[in-house]
Parts: C-alpha cells; sequence; structure tokens
C-alpha cells in the first residue's frame, strides 16, 4: 500500500490494518528462524508500513 492510499483510509481502517501487518511480521520473524522465509526483505518493508501508517494516524489526529 503506497502512502497516498493510506491518507485516503480512515482512522479505523488503518489500526486494522497496522494488526494484519503486525500479524504478517510476527509469522515472517517464525519462518526467518525455522529458515523457512525466502525473501528476507519482507520484514523490513512490513515495519515500513506499519511506520508509516502510524504516521499517518498522528496527522489525522492533529
Amino acid at each position: 500500500m503506497k502512502l497516498n492510499e493510506m491518507r485516503e483510509k480512515t482512522v479505523d481502517e488503518l489500526q486494522n490494518a497496522i494488526v494484519d501487518w503486525k500479524k504478517d511480521l510476527f509469522n515472517y520473524k517464525m519462518q526467518l528462524s525455522t529458515h523457512k522465509l525466502e525473501n528476507t526483505a519482507l520484514i523490513s518493508k512490513t515495519k515500513t508500513l506499519i511506520a508509516q501508517a502510524k504516521t499517518v494516524i498522528k496527522e489525522k489526529q492533529a
């Protein structure tokens, strides 16, 4: 999801997306520890998405 798409969503939708991304991040970390994760870049991309969504939520609340 791009930053422009995030800005169009409501705060509740963003919070739900953050929960989903955190679940994905947990799964990626578990796969990494068991050496089943092929694309390790997914971890950093997911962290970036979570941070961007949190930033957009703060912008909307201000």
